[in-house]
């Protein structure tokens, strides 16, 4: 298991079209996969899109995503990426 702490870059934030493009990235993997703010509280499976939206993540907000699989060091590189673009 991996887990990486990052900055939401996004302007809207984790809100509708950006988390359906972090969803659609989680699901692009074999490895399960997550996300959580930093300053703690719920866990949200990253390949469910209701979970990720139910964080209400917003821009410059501090987060922890992880990734446990046969693939995770790519997918947490990938899932990092979709929440700077």
């Amino acid at each position: 298991m991996v887990e990486r702490h990052a900055t939401v870059g996004l302007k809207t934030g984790l809100h509708a079209r950006p988390a359906t493009r972090f969803v659609q990235a989680a699901r692009s993997f074999q490895s399960e996969s997550w996300i959580a703010r930093a300053s703690g509280g719920r866990v949200a499976d990253a390949k469910d899109v209701i979970a990720v939206l139910s964080l209400d993540i917003g821009l410059n907000d501090e987060v922890i995503i992880g990734a446990d699989g046969p693939d995770e060091e790519e997918a947490l590189i990938a899932l990092a990426a979709a929440l700077r673009d």
